[in-house]
């Protein structure tokens, strides 16, 4: 049952991830935004992804939720490090913005499931 709650949020979280950069590359295609707002649009993508799985595990676990949050959290990051690194065949980011990634993604998992 809670490995089942975790993978529904984590479906949940990618697919929050597909539908809001899909909005973001159609405002910056509409409005040819820089690279400053892209960069920020996407770690809110991350972390409004994480707290949106983390709100649906604490919702259906309903017990602990703020950890079953940071679970998604921490999820969410490995499959997102995983995915970058087999497609870009090696590590292409720094050690400080891969640890504050891991930070967005526990902290907006944790927040979820403490909303929930």
């Amino acid at each position: 049952m809670k490995m089942k709650a975790v993978l529904k949020s984590l479906f949940l979280s990618y697919g929050l991830t597909g539908i809001l950069l899909l909005v973001l590359a159609f405002l910056l295609f509409r409005f040819d935004l820089g690279e400053g707002p892209f960069a920020a649009g996407i770690l809110v993508i991350y972390v409004a992804s994480c707290l949106g799985g983390g709100f649906l595990a604490g919702k259906t676990l309903r017990r602990k939720k703020y950890l079953w949050g940071m679970t998604v959290g921490i999820c969410y990051y490995i499959l997102l490090l995983t995915v970058s690194f087999a497609v870009s065949r090696g590590w292409d980011m720094s050690l400080l913005h891969g640890v504050t990634m891991f930070f967005l993604c526990l902290g907006g998992g944790a927040l979820g499931g403490m909303l929930s």
